[in-house]
């Protein structure tokens, strides 16, 4: 295993770097004679400081940096829409850190480009750290990544308004099953529909991706997030109460075969480790390559309120 502290930081823009007014305006000038596909690709993950944008300026600017906003259809996160599929970025208690991730890395098709703005930083922690997956993946035991190999598994037990997680209705944005099974036509995934109105999910998905551009291997699957043992107490406590094929969520190996906790709980720790956190000024964005970095977040006090939008454009 390697065993490394982080080489890399996100870059950061200000009105000084970028020779534009500190004010939004200024950022989309900036932005606007600034290629981003090239700048993500050499940099992975950018912070826009000392701008001072806020959720009214917001759409000037994210119209530079996201053309194709995306809606968070099939999320498992719990979110609040806000705007133009603009949404909170987590609704997790705030005594809780979330591990690092790449944002919808289960699903068929994920977004590439993720832009954070802080609108109210909290009083004490509340850092979004930021990893590169290249990295990650090195410092990972190689016979934690062999196991993974062949991909990953996720399973969910989406309830029809009633139950322990999210509901189908909350998780596609609508409440036509119709809708929920053209959309899912279309992702190579396996899914019915219970006697109770639940609907039952399963899909394969890689471990890990190559870099369209770069061409560099990064860690890309979201099992510590969907395995009980990387979701903390309440969840290993249900896990032990409800049969493993009625959870919520769950992550397996690709064959369907337990992985173990400490392996989860191994690749969680290196990414939290090699995690560069970013804190929060009112007005920042941070634009993160989803496919080179992954995210997460850090515990807090005080309130705190982050927006974040997603794209598909290349990354």
């Amino acid at each position: 295993m390697v065993n490394s502290e982080p080489s890399w930081r996100p870059a950061v823009v200000d009105p000084r770097s970028a020779d534009r007014p500190a004010d939004p305006e200024g950022l989309r000038q900036y932005l606007s004679g600034t290629d981003v596909s090239d700048l993500l690709a050499r940099e992975k993950a950018v912070v826009f400081r000392g701008f001072g944008v806020t959720p009214e300026t917001y759409d000037s600017v994210a119209d530079e940096l996201l053309p194709n906003r995306l809606a968070y259809v099939h999320g498992n996160s719990p979110r609040t829409k806000v705007g133009r599929n603009l949404y909170t970025s987590t609704e997790y208690p705030p005594e809780f850190d979330i591990s690092m991730h790449n944002e919808m890395s289960y699903a068929h098709k994920w977004p590439t480009r993720i832009l954070f703005l802080c609108e109210q930083a909290p009083a004490t922690g509340g850092a979004t750290p930021v990893v590169d997956g290249r990295q990650w993946l090195e410092a990972i035991d190689p016979e934690v990544r062999a196991a993974f190999a062949p991909g990953v598994r996720y399973t969910q037990n989406l309830h029809d308004g009633m139950g322990f997680g999210k509901s189908w209705q909350q998780t596609f944005e609508t409440e036509d099953r119709g809708e929920v099974d053209a959309f899912l036509d279309g992702t190579e995934a396996e899914w019915r529909w219970q006697p109770d109105g639940s609907l039952w999910i399963s899909q394969l998905r890689q471990a890990t991706l190559k870099h369209p551009v770069t061409g560099t291997e990064v860690w890309f699957n979201q099992a510590d997030q969907w395995h009980p043992a990387g979701l903390g107490e309440d969840a290993a406590a249900l896990a032990d109460v409800i049969p493993e094929d009625e959870l919520p969520q769950n992550a397996t190996f690709a064959d369907g075969s337990p992985i173990p906790g400490e392996y989860i709980t191994h690749v969680q720790e290196i990414g939290m480790r090699l995690a560069v956190d970013v804190d929060w000024r009112n007005g920042d964005l941070l634009l993160v390559d989803n496919i080179a970095a992954g995210h997460g977040r850090r515990a807090y006090t005080g309130r705190r309120r982050i927006l974040v939008a997603m794209s598909d454009e290349p990354a």
